[in-house]
């Protein structure tokens, strides 16, 4: 090839998308960088890496349920040529957004799949936020962060006596551990359950209530069991995302039918 031909094909290479472009704009949608935009997708972290950078906001987060996520199409580490995975940094911030749907909103992983293939397109967009501090299980934050709570300092988190708490343990609607602490939801336990009693709903008629979390409680088990039963840390991964999608399903159809119940009070 001459250096005139060799010079021509480059100038028609460079030149081609041009004019297809505008043979077609305002027709086809220009190709969209997936999302996170703007940040680099040099796939250098290894997965130690990548439960680093996310221990801050999810310390519970682990190796099985990084690969549990990557098995749902949620996210795409590259693969080295000896099998190891490697992590971008917009990697990274796919799993912080999956987590944080998961742990904050209780969002089917189907659907954050969804969620995801819309920001990819650029039908939606949002910008990547900065890591957050969380709670030792990575499950919710709360102002109790890290803590393990006793009657005092649960009674001063919910900003009450340490009788409330006392008469709540009594009457079986709080229950500790064996070490005698109470979970993060405790605080909202209480905090709930005084807002009830200036209605004159005291904690001798939220039995009730405790009795039907157990029972919910029940139902998810028996969802969930098949997939606690098996030795894989995947499958153990896969059962607590489970336990956490059917348990939140459960507390919103309880929540409807108790306003469908009231609305009939209303005139």
């Amino acid at each position: 090839m001459t250096g005139g031909s060799a010079q021509a094909t480059a100038r028609q290479a460079v030149e081609e998308p041009l004019e297809d472009e505008s043979a077609h704009q305002g027709g086809a949608a220009e190709r969209v960088e997936p999302w996170p935009r703007g940040i680099s997708r040099r796939a250098t972290m290894r997965i130690s890496d990548v439960l680093a950078a996310l221990q801050i906001e999810f310390p519970a987060v682990t190796n099985s349920k990084l690969r549990f996520l990557e098995e749902q199409g949620l996210v795409q580490p590259v693969r080295t040529p000896a099998g190891y995975r490697q992590y971008s940094p917009a990697d990274i911030e796919r799993l912080r957004y999956v987590l944080r749907q998961q742990r904050d909103r209780y969002v089917p992983l189907k659907v954050i799949g969804e969620q995801l293939a819309s920001l990819d397109s650029g039908a939606e967009d949002e910008p990547p936020s900065r890591a957050q501090l969380a709670t030792r299980d990575g499950v919710r934050q709360t102002a109790v962060t890290g803590a393990r709570l006793t009657s005092e300092s649960l009674a001063r988190e919910a900003g009450v006596d340490v009788e409330v708490v006392t008469e709540l343990v009594g009457t079986g609607v709080l229950r500790p551990t064996a070490s005698g602490h109470f979970d993060a939801w405790a605080r909202d336990v209480v905090v709930l359950a005084v807002a009830l009693r200036e209605h004159g709903i005291d904690s001798r008629h939220l039995r009730a209530f405790r009795a039907a979390a157990d029972r919910q409680a029940d139902l998810v088990e028996q969802v969930v069991a098949p997939w606690r039963g098996r030795q894989a840390a995947s499958s153990r991964a896969r059962a607590g995302t489970l336990a956490a999608e059917v348990g939140e399903l459960c507390t919103q159809l309880h929540t409807a039918l108790v306003r469908a119940a009231v609305s009939e009070l209303t005139p």
